[in-house]
């Protein structure tokens, strides 16, 4: 089994042990992760990092849909995805015009086939994606990086993951980042 891990538009950010590509600049392969088929054999990736692209990209539902597609065509199984994404109510993801599409995990939870089926048989009226793309990814990790906001108004209370949640369904600015990681289930 291939051991190739992809670090996804990696901008000036090349990681040692990756295939660093991007659309721009100075990568190890240049390429424009909207056009399809990507270069890469079915199963042959170990590992996938997309640090502050995922958000960049399908700002057309089909090709979102088909950069999720991909990952899933080329990853082996168990195959891990590293997704890094700015916050949806944070004002980094708001205010950058490149910013096409919120990425949460409710989301990416859409993609898990064992998840589709639980809400089916529930009657949830969830959109079960991973049937009907025929891909599986399972949500493995989920982090979230609080803002300086948070730190300045709850100095007291920075490892109170429940208070953060709680807090940030009212107010925009408390939670930077997201990290998450997906397995790749075939």
């Amino acid at each position: 089994m291939s051991n190739l891990r992809l670090n996804l538009g990696c901008g000036l950010r090349h990681l040692e042990g990756y295939l660093n590509v991007d659309k721009f600049g100075n990568p190890d392969l240049k390429l424009d992760l909207e056009t399809f088929p990507w270069p890469w054999d079915d199963n042959s990736v170990s590992e996938i990092k997309l640090i502050h692209v995922l958000e960049h990209l399908g700002e057309q539902t089909e090709t979102y849909f088909k950069i999720f597609q991909e990952m899933y065509r080329i990853c082996h199984p168990q195959a891990s995805i590293h997704i890094i994404v700015p916050h949806h109510r944070h004002d980094d993801f708001v205010h950058d015009p490149t910013h096409v599409r919120a990425i949460t995990p409710n989301g990416l939870n859409l993609f898990s086939q064992k998840l589709n089926q639980q809400w089916q048989t529930q009657g949830c009226a969830n959109s079960p994606l991973g049937l009907y793309l025929d891909i599986d990814f399972e949500l493995t990790k989920t982090s979230l990086v609080p803002s300086e906001v948070w730190y300045e108004r709850y100095p007291n209370q920075k490892q109170n993951l429940q208070l953060l949640l709680q807090e940030s369904a009212l107010y925009n600015n408390l939670i930077k980042e997201v990290e998450m990681v997906l397995v790749v289930i075939k």
